[in-house]
């Protein structure tokens, strides 16, 4: 796997751009990563998590803890776009000093996310277990740091 790039680097690029925050749309992204956590916790504590429906718990889950890395971004200034915006946001983390580890494992999900969407790459339960496992550790983090109203 890449290493993923420093967020300046992402801006010296112009894939982030330095914008006015944008509140509102942070709020909305908050809101919608809300409802998209609670209703894939309902689903797992129904269904449990498979190698079924793996793929679907793991894209759940990247764009629950993306959405909420847009929604920071957003409410500090910054906006990504283009090719390379998704590996921007996973750059974010580190910015927000988030711990090394996290940051290698939000990129390689971000990795594996698009391993599914664009080449059926077909992942198991026990990687879907693990992003999971992420998901319940990094999300009241990012929760706490959008704490802005």
């Amino acid at each position: 796997m890449r290493i993923l790039k420093k967020f300046r680097e992402f801006l010296e690029m112009g894939i982030v751009k330095k914008c006015s925050p944008d509140k509102s749309r942070a709020e909305y992204l908050i809101g919608d990563a809300d409802e998209s956590y609670k209703s894939l916790r309902e689903f797992i504590d129904k269904v449990g998590i498979n190698d079924a429906n793996s793929n679907i718990m793991i894209k759940e889950a990247y764009d629950v803890v993306m959405s909420l890395v847009r929604a920071k971004m957003l409410s500090d200034g910054f906006s990504a776009s283009g090719s390379g915006a998704h590996a921007a946001e996973v750059s974010y983390l580190d910015e927000l000093k988030f711990p090394e580890e996290e940051v290698y494992f939000a990129n390689q999900l971000r990795y594996f996310r698009n391993g599914i969407l664009y080449h059926g790459k077909k992942l198991d339960r026990r990687y879907a277990e693990k992003v999971y496992s992420f998901l319940s550790r990094i999300y009241p983090k990012l929760k706490k740091l959008l704490s802005f109203k």
